[in-house]
């Protein structure tokens, strides 16, 4: 068998790279294997939004700083969470649970739901002030979802596919909201149009503090094993960016100005080539 030529062997380290990030391969975890029988169909918008691998890294930061505004949700991951120690797993988890649930087989998305619903209902306790908490909460739940949503989308426009029509939007919101609903949000936006008027609709529910800040520092700070600090910093950078301006105010974050464009044109560099590495192999 011939050698493979620099341009294999620079995928094949590029691939390499990226399942070590998302997978713990520690643990023996492969990489979630794309089904026909998912609950999505393959060139579905939320399989072209949830393939990107850099602007779902930019999205899941982004979404990440908007949840921790929510109290209910700030305390869940405070009283539940060695997200101090294992902040690289528990975005790895993450990253995982969406994949399954918009790639693998549906009996094996419908599982996952399950066992985060169970995960869930052991899930509570109470705010500082005293007000009950419990992440089976519908409001709760739609809060970390459209965070969620329109992060990934923000960030795929942003660095991916700035002219997708905002009808495939809107069915990326409609397809989304099917796990949504499975885990027990409510209300559920099934268009931008619904998803930019909840975030208004829940805005009041938002609060700032200096917990949700250390978190906010501690997920710009955090960098996987192996990942250039460059890389992480870039990312980092285009998330906080991408935040909406009452997000950056309340995390006491700065939006870059100098940094921003070249951030994000490293990160659609860095998108490009992974999308190569990934299509080639």
């Amino acid at each position: 068998m011939p050698p493979p030529s620099p341009a294999d062997f620079l995928r094949r380290r590029l691939v390499g790279k990226v399942r070590g990030v998302l997978n713990d391969v520690a643990a023996g975890q492969q990489p979630v294997a794309l089904s026909d029988e998912a609950l999505f169909g393959r060139d579905s918008p939320i399989r072209m939004v949830h393939a990107g691998v850099v602007s779902m890294l930019v999205g899941g930061i982004r979404s990440l700083l908007l949840q921790m505004l929510h109290p209910h949700a700030l305390q869940g991951v405070l009283d539940h969470s060695d997200f101090r120690a294992d902040m690289h797993g528990r975005l790895r988890r993450t990253a995982r649970f969406i994949a399954v649930t918009t790639f693998a087989h549906r009996d094996d998305a419908m599982a996952a739901i399950e066992r985060v619903n169970r995960i869930h209902t052991k899930v509570s306790g109470t705010l500082p002030d005293g007000t009950p908490y419990s992440a089976t909460d519908p409001r709760t739940l739609a809060w970390v979802h459209v965070a969620e949503a329109t992060s990934f989308l923000e960030a795929y426009l942003a660095i991916v596919r700035p002219g997708m029509p905002l009808s495939e939007q809107d069915e990326y919101f409609r397809q989304f909201a099917l796990i949504a609903r499975a885990l027990g949000a409510d209300p559920v936006p099934e268009s931008k149009a619904e998803a930019e008027a909840l975030i208004v609709e829940l805005r009041g529910d938002l609060a700032t503090s200096e917990a949700a800040r250390e978190v906010a520092r501690l997920v710009l700070s955090q960098r996987p094993d192996g990942a250039p600090a460059a890389v992480q910093r870039t990312l980092g950078t285009t998330a906080v960016d991408l935040l909406p301006p009452y997000a950056r105010t309340m995390l006491a974050l700065t939006r870059p100005l100098v940094s921003a464009l070249p951030a994000r044109m490293a990160t659609r560099t860095m998108s490009e080539t992974l999308r190569w590495a990934f299509r080639q192999r």
